[in-house]
Parts: structure tokens; C-alpha cells; sequence
């Protein structure tokens, strides 16, 4: 029987996201929690996903809702309506992960748990490999990836799926088959069905052989990451690549930069993104065209003009902007930011601050690669990409959206989604109000 307490250390009163999806994976993880929910005074909460692709899918989703009430487990849900994506395996992976982030926050969780298991990762390395990618991307994924207050966990990756579909069986755990599974279209089943049987006949614990070498992967990216943020200092300002700098770095670091540079243009995730896009830009950089670009997928542009070479979004809508506000600004996104003397409501279109704690004159720019702000309520800082991701905001609207910061450097608020901490209360001493509309 598989013990999931000896694999992971959980702490009284934790509580926890479930991914579920009904399959033979995710009923084993749920079913090895409840196990252990009375010892450790679990609070559990499943988040299930209807991907919309399969008739099957409302009669799972109403097998989810039916068991979690039996078993007294929080349940929430969400349909996918639609996708418009051209890989709608990326947006569904975006949507789910979106979904999770929002529950572990509703929840005060600890955790978010999904059912990734040790043929997952061997078949995330072999793609990554065979289609290329960096350190990171070859490692396939982490067993725990630390998040914004709380972490995404993958406890059952040392075991295979045969494993999984025995504990079930063993445990009389109904679970639903998805048949897509099973279709030599996506990429992952042809490794599941061909490339896996192999190496397992090789080596029956192959999935700890991939662990150990996606473990080792990840220690050697942490030190890496140290020196891509020492060229990063180096070599970015304001976003933008100063050539002249950047060449003159080891060729590794700087391939590792521009995965960094990139994920800012497809939310961390670098699914759409391979070596060969890299070098596309690394020939860009290095040829001696003074001004020429390339394009990437989903309508990102790489941007050589002279010594400095942009990565951004390709549309004529999106222009990038930089205003000293004084007591008006009209936006090229059709909207405006005034102070005024006065005004009613507390909302994210009203920012009030105190002249004594920022640097005057204030700037109205566009988002720069790197931005965080001091979350009001929160004391600590984050990404602005993160924030945009979270409130939903379009792609095509981010890189036009209105930052508000001060003379140095500081964002002090971005208008109508999210105040920093020098955003001041109605009660509070405050000779700045500013109204965005």
C-alpha cells in the first residue's frame, strides 16, 4: 500500500488544492489524502477542470461533485467555454494553473497538488529534448515549485502510472478513461505508447533514473540563475537588450537571458518556444544589419535598431509611451488620468499618495520587462506580468496598459487593476488624488 505521508511531509491543519481529473492518476492522489486527512487534520479542497472537449466530460465532473460530497470535500469547478490558441494544450495548461492559483488564494492553502506522476516526467524530458529548449525545459518539471504563498506540490512522481492503476485497483477506486489518450495526434501519447514500454523493458525504475537527472538539472539552474541575473544587470535596461554589452557575455548566459526575456511573452511557459527561435535572435543580434527583426510565435517580434534589440508584441496598436505627469495625461488606449481635488470610492481607478513618500514629478509609462510593485496589503512585491495574468487582462492590451510610478523608479500604482503600498487610506494624510477613467 502506498504510504503518500512517506513521500511528502505534511503538517497538522494543512490545507490543500487537489487538481482532479477522474483518472486513474488523480482518484489515487485524492483517495491516498483522505487516507491521511484525520492524522494530519487535512482541509481539502478538489479543483476540477471540464475541458469541454468530450461528451464524458459532464458525466465526470458530476461523478467529482457526487464523490466530494459523499467524502465532505470542498468542490469547486470551472468549464472551458472556448479556446483561442492555436496549441490549445498550452491554453489549457494556462487556464487550469490560472484556476489553481485563484483556489490556493480563495483558501488560505498551503498547497496545490496535482497528480503528475513518474512517466509524466519521463515523457516532459524526451519532448523537451527532442524538440530542444534550455536547462530548465530539458528537467521537465519540479516536484515542488514554490509560488506566490503557496506551493504547487507533485508528490506521486516516484511512482509509474501501473502503479497508480494498481492502488486503484487494489482499493476498489472507480476512475474514468480519457480516450483522447490514446490518439497518435499529440505528441505526448506517442512517447506513452512507444518510447516508454522500451525503456521500461530496460529498466523497470527508469522514472527514478529521469527523477535523479531532472534533480540534478534543477541544481545546476539554480546556480545558473545567479549568473543570467549578474549578465541581466549587465546588459538589459529598460527591457531592452544593449548589444554592444550583451555580445561580449558567454554565449551560454546569454541564450539563458533570452528564455528569460521570452517567458515574459508566454507566461513562464516556454512551450511554443525552442532553441531554434533562440538562434534566430542570437543571428539577428550578431548580424550587421543596423535595423531588421524576425517574428516568433503568437505574434512576438524580435526588434534589432541599431544597439539596442526589443523583444514585443507585433500589432500597430501597441506602442510603448513615456509621460511626466503633471495634472492630465490622455492614453493611447482611449482612457485618461487626472488628479483632482476631490472624489467618492475607494476602487482601483483612484490612487491617493502622499508627496512626502514618492519622488515628483510622477511618470505614466508602459510596462518594462522585470516590473514588480509593492502589492498594498500584501508588503511584498510583485511581478506586474503575474498581476496582469491574474486580473485577466488581454495580451493584446498589456503592453499599452497605463504604470504609474515616481521620478525614481518606484510603480506606485497601475490604474484600474492594482494599488502599491503607497497608495493611501481616506483617513490617511494624502495630498495626491488621482482618478484614471
Amino acid at each position: 500500500m502506498i504510504r503518500i505521508d512517506n513521500y511528502f511531509k505534511f503538517n497538522k491543519n494543512d490545507v490543500i488544492v487537489v487538481g482532479c481529473s477522474t483518472g486513474p492518476d488523480s482518484m489515487a492522489l485524492i483517495d491516498m489524502l483522505l487516507k491521511i486527512r484525520e492524522k494530519y487534520q487535512l482541509s481539502l479542497v478538489v479543483a476540477h477542470v471540464n475541458h469541454n472537449l468530450r461528451k464524458q466530460s459532464y458525466e465526470e465532473a458530476e461523478y467529482m461533485k457526487d464523490y466530494c460530497r459523499k467524502n465532505d470535500i470542498a468542490f469547486e469547478t470551472m468549464l472551458i467555454e472556448s479556446y483561442g490558441d492555436d496549441n490549445f494544450h498550452n491554453e489549457a495548461h494556462n487556464i487550469r494553473y490560472k484556476f489553481f492559483d485563484d483556489l490556493a488564494h480563495k483558501y488560505n492553502a498551503q498547497y496545490v497538488m496535482t497528480a503528475h506522476h513518474g512517466d509524466d516526467l519521463i515523457e516532459t524530458v524526451l519532448m523537451r529534448i527532442v524538440r530542444g529548449s534550455n536547462i530548465r525545459g530539458y528537467s521537465g518539471f519540479k516536484e515542488v515549485v514554490e509560488k506566490d504563498g503557496y506551493k504547487i506540490v507533485r508528490p506521486l512522481i516516484y511512482f509509474t502510472k501501473e502503479e497508480l492503476k494498481q492502488y486503484d485497483q487494489e482499493n476498489n477506486i472507480k476512475y474514468y478513461i480519457d480516450d483522447s489518450n490514446e490518439k497518435d495526434k499529440y505528441t505526448r501519447n506517442r512517447y506513452r505508447k512507444y518510447v516508454l514500454p522500451f525503456l521500461k523493458k530496460e529498466d523497470k525504475n527508469v522514472h527514478l533514473k529521469f527523477l535523479k537527472y531532472s534533480s540534478t538539472l534543477n541544481e545546476v539552474n539554480r546556480y545558473l540563475d545567479k549568473e543570467k541575473e549578474k549578465v541581466i544587470d549587465r546588459t538589459i535596461l529598460n527591457g531592452k537588450i544593449l548589444i554592444d554589452q550583451f555580445i561580449k557575455e558567454d554565449c551560454f548566459l546569454q541564450k539563458e537571458v533570452l528564455y528569460t526575456l521570452l517567458s515574459d511573452f508566454y507566461n513562464d511557459d516556454l512551450i511554443l518556444i525552442n532553441d531554434r527561435h533562440i538562434d534566430l535572435i542570437l543571428n539577428l543580434i550578431n548580424s550587421k544589419k543596423a535595423n531588421s527583426l524576425i517574428n516568433l510565435p503568437n505574434n512576438v517580434i524580435a526588434v534589432k535598431s541599431y544597439n539596442i534589440l526589443e523583444i514585443k508584441k507585433s500589432t500597430d496598436l501597441i506602442s510603448s509611451y513615456e509621460i511626466e505627469f503633471d495634472n492630465y495625461a490622455y492614453l493611447p488606449n482611449n482612457h485618461s488620468i487626472k488628479k483632482v481635488d476631490e472624489v467618492f470610492g475607494n476602487s482601483n481607478s483612484i490612487c491617493r499618495l502622499s508627496s512626502n513618500e514618492v519622488t515628483l514629478p510622477l511618470i505614466v509609462r508602459t510596462r518594462k520587462v522585470g516590473d514588480k510593485i509593492l502589492v498594498k496589503g500584501m508588503n511584498k512585491q510583485k511581478k506586474v506580468k503575474d498581476i496582469f495574468i491574474d486580473s485577466k487582462i488581454p495580451l493584446n492590451n498589456r503592453d499599452s496598459w497605463p504604470i504609474v510610478s515616481d521620478s525614481s523608479g518606484k510603480i506606485v500604482w497601475i490604474p484600474g487593476i492594482k494599488k502599491s503600498i503607497f497608495d493611501k487610506n481616506k483617513d490617511d494624510y494624502y495630498d495626491i488624488i488621482l482618478k484614471y477613467s
